[in-house]
């Protein structure tokens, strides 16, 4: 019998200005633009972005995915990522570290699409996620 093994997850968000989502995920988030697709100039477009191994794939596409989605993300080092996005100057998210009640410290952010993120770092070393 054949293991069954996921590599890698990828979300789909659903955007609905290039620009506005660049400047949320490329200069706010820190995350680097991959690739950028457009059938021809006028296309809708469709993008990845990425920062370490987490990687979102962004599209304008209507078909794709609906606005509204949320994402869970297991992580280290949040206070220091609270720390690096809070001193970007961009005026529309300013997210704060709580303590979760799943033993976890959480960061929740919005993008301009309505699509949430949610940032968690084990508070117990041990756990491992």
């Amino acid at each position: 019998m054949t293991t069954i093994i996921f590599n890698c997850v990828i979300p789909r968000l659903r955007i609905f200005d290039v620009d506005k989502a660049k400047e949320f995920y490329l200069k706010f988030l820190g995350f680097e633009l991959q690739w950028e697709y457009r059938h021809d100039e006028k296309s809708p477009v469709y993008m990845e972005v990425s920062r370490g191994n987490f990687a979102i794939h962004l599209t304008e596409h209507h078909g794709d995915c609906c606005p509204g989605a949320s994402i869970f993300v297991w992580m280290k080092g949040i206070d220091n990522y609270y720390q690096e996005i809070s001193n970007c100057d961009y005026p529309f998210m300013n997210p704060r570290i709580e303590n979760a009640f799943w033993d976890s410290r959480l960061m929740t952010v919005i993008d301009p699409f309505g699509n949430t993120i949610l940032f968690n770092e084990p508070i117990n070393e041990e756990q491992d996620n």
